[in-house]
Formats: C-alpha cells, sequence, structure tokens
C-alpha cells in the first residue's frame, strides 16, 4: 500500500508547475515517433505470429464435420481484437518501452541530470515524464491496430497456406456477426495500459538511487509491475465495459 500511495503522489507531481504548452507538444512528438518506430518491428512479428499459431490451432480443435470452417477465422478474430492485440502486444511493449523509459530516467538520476533540472527551477517530472506518458497513449493504440491487422492476415497466410480454411472461408469468418464495439474496446485497453506502462515505469526509474547496477533493477521492477499493472487492468476493463 505505501508503493501505490507513493505512485499516486507521484502522478500528481506531474501536473505541477508545467512549463509552457509549445515544449510538451515538441517533446511528445519526439516521444511518440520514438516509441511507435522503434517498436513497429517487434510487434509486427509478434503479432503475425500469434494471429498464425492461433488460426492453427483452432482450426486443429474444430474437428466436427457440422462446424463450418469459417468459425476458424470467427474465433481468430474476436480473439485478436478483444485480447490478443491489446494485451500482449501491451505486455511485450512493456518489456521495451516500459524499461527503456526507466532505464533512460535512472541513469539521469544517477548521473546528476535530473538534479540539475531541479537547480535550474524546473518541474523535473513533469518536463521529462508528461511528453513519454502522452506520446505512449498516442502511440499505442495505433500499434495495437498494426498487431490486430497483421494477426488476422498471419492468420490468413498460415491457414491458406496449411489448407486447413479457404481464403472466402477466411474472409466470410472475419465478416461474420462483427460487433464494432470490441474494436472500442480494444482501443480503451491500449491506452488505459499505456497510461499504466509509462507511468510505473517512470515512477521505478525517477526514483533510482544508487549506481549502475540499480538502473538495471529498476528497469527489471519496472516491466515486472507494468506487467502485474496490465494483467490487472485488463480485468477491470473488461468487467467495466462487457457484460
Amino acid at each position: 500500500m505505501k508503493s501505490i500511495g507513493s505512485y499516486l503522489l507521484f502522478i500528481g507531481t506531474l501536473f505541477t508547475r508545467m512549463e509552457v504548452f509549445n515544449i510538451y507538444v515538441k517533446r511528445t512528438i519526439d516521444e511518440a515517433v520514438k516509441i511507435g518506430i522503434n517498436s513497429l518491428t517487434l510487434v509486427a512479428i509478434v503479432s503475425t505470429f500469434i494471429g498464425m499459431v492461433s488460426t492453427l490451432q483452432t482450426a486443429a480443435n474444430l474437428v466436427s464435420a457440422f462446424i463450418p470452417r469459417s468459425v476458424v477465422s470467427l474465433v481468430v478474430r474476436d480473439m485478436t481484437i478483444l485480447e490478443l492485440a491489446p494485451t500482449i502486444t501491451s505486455v511485450v511493449l512493456a518489456g521495451k518501452v516500459g524499461s527503456n523509459i526507466a532505464g533512460e530516467l535512472g541513469t539521469m538520476r544517477i548521473s546528476e541530470q535530473i538534479d540539475a533540472l531541479e537547480v535550474m527551477g524546473i518541474n523535473s517530472a513533469s518536463y521529462l515524464i508528461v511528453p513519454k506518458v502522452l506520446g505512449a497513449m498516442l502511440m499505442f493504440p495505433l500499434l495495437v491496430i498494426v498487431a490486430g491487422f497483421l494477426s488476422l492476415y498471419g492468420g490468413y497466410l498460415i491457414g491458406t497456406f496449411m489448407n486447413v480454411v479457404t481464403g472466402q472461408e477466411y474472409v466470410a469468418g472475419l465478416r461474420t456477426e462483427f460487433q464494432q464495439y470490441n474494436v472500442f474496446v480494444a482501443l480503451v485497453k491500449s491506452v488505459v495500459f499505456a497510461f499504466l506502462i509509462s507511468t510505473v515505469s517512470a515512477y521505478q526509474g525517477y526514483n533510482t538511487r544508487g549506481g549502475a547496477l540499480e538502473v538495471g533493477q529498476a528497469s527489471t521492477t519496472a516491466v515486472t509491475n507494468s506487467c502485474i499493472a496490465v494483467l490487472i487492468a485488463d480485468y477491470v476493463v473488461v468487467s467495466v465495459l462487457i457484460q
């Protein structure tokens, strides 16, 4: 409970003594580009293979002759949109983006760069962390959309290549009883996860004390706590939005 309270107080410090608006715009764009471009390849690889594996496993379990093969892509579609694309992608990004944020802030802390900002009268927490949070909240939904598309396309490729479903059956399954609301839920998840991963990682890095060893430990702790926060938030969001 002490750590949660300290984290909440830390969130409050981000929005006090803020700099002029234009500074945050430029820094947010830089952070968004860094998060989006640097994560795109990893997200593409992970999501494509998840779609391929999901398609093969679903097809292997649908052995009844009374079940149309289009059900394979229907199941893969709903799993991808509601869970695999937003949650798995965010867990992967917690390892990459979260560790980068914690490592960068931890290094700045032990090299006294953060202290120098404070001496100049700048709210270092707001100046350094708010652009990272906003950049993550802008880019995570876009990355989740890319992950969902590539996951479904990967399922299409492996399904037709392995002859477990035809292209027409796969597309028909994707169109069957499609609910746009599920896409809305996935995007809400991605924004919530982005906020949690960026702030939890920033909290760990900003409060690093010691040397290089402690920076590594802060990065590890940031990834672990971010993943736990994502899974808890996943349950809460689903409980609130899907009943």
